[in-house]
């Protein structure tokens, strides 16, 4: 991987698999999928799907940070759901996170997540 390099930090979740955080390949980065894990304790956050949802933007906002940019400029986020009735919620989470213009996005119903999820989301960085 000559032009790729490995992001990490220790302000998200270390990975639970074979993959890194992110990987950026020139200007652009690669966020891996982001669950509602606690980075200090690796478990899933307690509360309901809001406290979920927050984590996961929080999760990913270290992650882009790390790699030199923000959730700004994230130009595709992919949000994966185990019950899309929590849809209306994510959009209202992600308004508190993200303004105009929002990146790219699909929303995608899913039988379940890694350790019992409700929510999951990776995202594509352009930091040019």
């Amino acid at each position: 991987m000559s032009n790729h390099s490995v992001i990490k930090t220790d302000r998200a979740p270390a990975a639970i698999g074979t993959y890194s955080q992110a990987i950026k390949a020139g200007t652009t980065v690669y966020l891996s999928g982001q669950i509602p894990l606690d980075p200090a304790t690796m478990e899933l956050v307690d509360g309901d799907m809001e406290a979920q949802i927050r984590r996961v933007f929080d999760n990913l906002t270290a992650v882009c940070e790390a790699a030199g940019g923000g959730l700004a400029d994230i130009v595709k986020l992919n949000i994966f759901l185990t019950d899309l009735s929590h849809f209306a919620l994510v959009n209202e989470v992600m308004a508190s996170y993200l303004q105009e213009p929002y990146p790219a996005r699909a929303a995608i119903g899913v039988a379940a997540l890694p350790k019992g999820a409700g929510v999951e989301m990776d995202a594509i960085m352009d930091i040019a």
